[in-house]
Formats: structure tokens, C-alpha cells, sequence
């Protein structure tokens, strides 16, 4: 059974802390500091708890029974809801007892992080003209507080910006990866961030270990990324299915219109009939492209796509669902080669690699990716990244895992050249 008890450490006459010790069983005994003082002579030995000598003893005696039962009340509470009853656990019930406004520790990691996000509005966004962090920035800043607050429970003990050092990142990383089964990438955008967090602190003049600046980014190889994608003699066999059932139907066409545009999923789902326009001879589609806060406009080229959004504009539907209908259409369309990739394992809530059909494995990301893929090499480049909205051709190339071909680039000036200069 749990007990709280108080004791003093020193028999010296002046006055020393009062220690809160919270005993959860055996060899589990978590102590802190309660905040309050008192002069050895005015403790009791016998009863652990100031002799009520005078008025300011009384009061400490009081102040440290109602403390002792608050500790004791929502311990109960607390143990019922799953809660681990820890040093952050107990010193939050020290302050919430006694409504005391905590220091605010500008260099402790969660506190930064906090403040990215509440200033997430005004913030510069570094090669932007606006300020203001997107939503997803955002959002990631919030995981990210919510795995180090994870974090710092199973090692009881805050991280203050000093103590990011070579030993700390590494067992991060362990802990990412081997601990909670974290693939390298989302590792490595946390450790990102980590960076990040930092160094911002460091320009408003806040200490950092100096270590941060040697924290090196990391991602999966070549040989550890699986690119699923669907190629145009795929998607030939999807347009070419007779689907009565009205979702199955909706799902094939955001597939036709995902593989044409070349957009992220979020961004595909929020295209409107009201953004298509007429140019002459020429289709055209306006996007919005919600993390790099900018429009795209991509041409509808294909009479089947023409008809598609002039036609059977499909109804949108959240990712989740679009997910599993896509693998429903593309069984269909007999796309189900057993391929290698990587899976979600419903046990361990992680992506698992294995061989499997590739209609499990195709997502709305894919879409993106097959119109990056079947276009790279048939068109230059900086006209893809233009639709795709990657910052660089380097990270267009890492995307759909392809190694710059400087032959190719030559041969492909060669065509165009011939083609400019074909009248002379």
C-alpha cells in the first residue's frame, strides 16, 4: 500500500527543507523537496511533522496534512486512469496543491519546443515571404513535444537544452528506432527537429550544449526504400474497368486524377470543379498546395480525364477511406504482383517489411510518386518539380529513388536541341 510521509535531513539549528517522500512499495520510494522550511528544533521525531509549537508551525503542520492528502487522493485517481506515478507526476501534485506558478525554465527542451508552438503564426518561414508555420509544421511540433514528454518519463528526468549532447542524441535514436519501432525516417525528422528547436533557442540567446551543431541528419538508403508506383500500363487497366459500385467508381477516378496531377493526398482531395479553367485549347487546373503554401496549375491533357472533371468530378472522402478503396480497385484491375515493401503490422502498429501483393501496398502517396516516376526522363525535370513542388531537383531524384543521370540529361538536351533547331 502507498504512503506519504515528511522528514528532515539535517539537525543543524537553522533552518532546513522539509522533504515529501511517496512510498509506492517495495525498493520504489520517490522523495522531493515540499517547498516549505523549518528549524530542526520545531520537528517531531516521533510524528515525522512540526511540533505545532506556535502559530507558524501550526500552519505547517496544516499545510503539510492537507498536502499528504491530496498526494494520497489523487494518487487514486491517477492509478486508476493508467497514469505513472513518477518525480514529474509527484512534484506536479506538490504545485497543484498549493496553486503554485512554476518557474518557466526557458532551456528545458519542452518549454522551446512550446514556444515554436505558440508563436507558430508570426514565425519566419525560412524562404518565404509570409510568416506563419503551416498547419502540418505545426502539428509535427506537437508530436514531437508529445515523444520527448514520452521520453522524459521513462528516463524521470526533464531535458534541459545543456544536456543534448553526443551520449543523449545517441540514446535517442536507440530509443526511437529499437525502443518504439520508429522507422529511420520518422527517427530522423525527430532528431531534425530536435536540431531545429536548438539552434532557434540559440539565436533568442538561450545556452545550448555545444554539441547541437554537429547533430547530422540521417533517412533511410536507397536499398532500405521501397517506391511503389503505378505505371502507365496500370493505370490503363484502372481506366479500362467496368465498376458499378458508386465508392469503388469515385476511388478509380481520384486515382486517374491523383497519377495525372502529381499532388500530395491532402492536396488532390481539396481540388474543386470551381478551379478548372478554359486557356484557349488548353484545360487547366489550379492547386493549392498547402506546405509550400503555393498554387500549381497542371494540365488535363487526356479525353478521359476531360471527361473525368467535366463529367464525374469524384466526391471527396477522407485519406483513410480513399486508402482502402484504392486497394479494392486495383485487386480488381488485377494489379496484385507480389512485390517487396513495407506494410503497417496491426500488432505492433508499425510498418513491417515483407513481400506482399501490390495492390495492399498502394496508398494515395503513390499517386504522386507514379507521376513522378513515368514522367521523369519523357520531360525535363524543372517542369516536374514545378508541378510536384519539390524545392530541388536533388530531392525530386531521392523521391522516387533515382540517381542523376548525367547521360541522360546530355541525350535529353540532344532531343531538344534538334527539336529547336529542326527548320534551320
Amino acid at each position: 500500500m502507498a504512503s506519504v510521509g515528511f522528514r528532515i535531513r539535517s539537525k543543524l539549528n537553522k533552518n532546513v527543507s522539509v522533504k515529501v517522500y511517496l512510498s509506492l512499495g517495495r525498493k520504489s520510494l520517490i522523495e522531493l523537496n515540499s517547498g516549505f522550511t523549518i528549524n530542526p528544533k520545531d520537528w517531531s521525531s516521533k510524528t515525522n511533522l512540526p511540533i505545532q509549537s506556535n502559530v507558524e508551525n501550526k500552519l505547517l503542520f496544516n499545510n503539510l496534512k492537507k498536502l499528504e492528502a491530496y498526494i494520497h487522493d489523487n494518487l487514486n485517481l491517477d492509478n486508476g486512469k493508467g497514469i505513472i506515478i513518477d518525480r514529474l507526476w509527484l512534484e506536479s501534485k506538490i504545485n497543484e496543491c498549493f496553486s503554485r506558478v512554476e518557474r518557466v525554465d526557458e532551456g528545458l527542451l519542452t518549454n522551446r519546443i512550446q514556444f515554436i508552438i505558440d508563436n507558430a503564426g508570426t514565425r519566419k518561414v525560412r524562404g518565404k515571404k509570409r510568416l506563419g508555420l503551416s498547419l502540418s509544421r505545426v502539428k509535427s511540433y506537437v508530436t514531437f513535444k508529445n515523444l520527448i514528454i514520452i521520453y522524459q518519463t521513462g528516463i524521470k528526468k526533464q531535458i534541459h537544452l545543456l544536456d543534448i549532447n553526443k551520449v543523449f542524441v545517441d540514446k535517442l535514436i536507440n530509443w526511437l528506432i529499437n525502443t518504439k519501432g520508429y522507422s529511420m525516417n520518422y527517427a530522423g525528422k525527430q532528431i531534425d527537429n530536435l536540431k531545429t528547436v536548438c539552434l532557434d533557442a540559440e539565436k533568442m540567446g538561450i545556452p545550448i550544449n555545444a554539441y547541437t551543431n554537429q547533430i547530422e541528419s540521417f533517412s533511410e538508403s536507397d536499398e532500405d526504400r521501397y517506391i511503389v508506383t503505378l505505371s502507365f500500363d496500370e493505370l490503363k487497366k484502372i481506366e479500362d474497368l467496368k465498376i458499378e459500385n458508386r465508392s469503388l467508381n469515385n476511388a478509380r477516378n481520384w486515382i486517374l486524377l491523383g497519377c495525372a496531377f502529381g499532388q500530395r493526398g491532402n492536396d488532390l482531395l481539396h481540388i474543386s470543379p470551381e478551379k478548372i479553367r478554359q486557356e484557349k485549347e488548353m484545360l487547366l487546373i489550379d492547386i493549392y498546395q498547402s506546405k509550400n503554401d503555393k498554387w500549381v496549375t497542371v494540365p488535363i491533357l487526356s479525353p478521359h480525364l476531360i471527361d473525368i472533371v467535366k463529367n464525374n468530378f469524384p466526391y471527396t472522402i477522407s485519406t483513410q477511406k480513399l486508402n482502402n478503396y484504392i486497394k479494392d480497385v486495383c485487386k480488381l484491375a488485377n494489379i496484385t504482383t507480389p512485390i517487396e515493401g513495407k506494410m503497417k503490422d496491426k500488432d505492433s502498429n508499425r510498418k513491417k517489411f515483407g513481400i506482399y501483393p501490390k495492390n495492399q501496398l498502394i496508398t494515395s502517396h503513390c499517386f504522386r510518386r507514379s507521376f513522378a516516376t513515368n514522367y521523369y526522363k519523357k520531360m525535363p525535370t524543372a517542369i516536374l518539380i514545378n508541378i510536384t513542388g519539390h524545392a530541388r531537383e536533388s530531392l525530386f531524384l531521392t523521391y522516387i529513388n533515382k540517381r542523376e543521370d548525367k547521360d541522360g540529361n546530355a541525350a535529353m538536351f540532344s532531343t531538344f536541341y534538334n527539336s529547336v533547331h529542326s527548320n534551320e
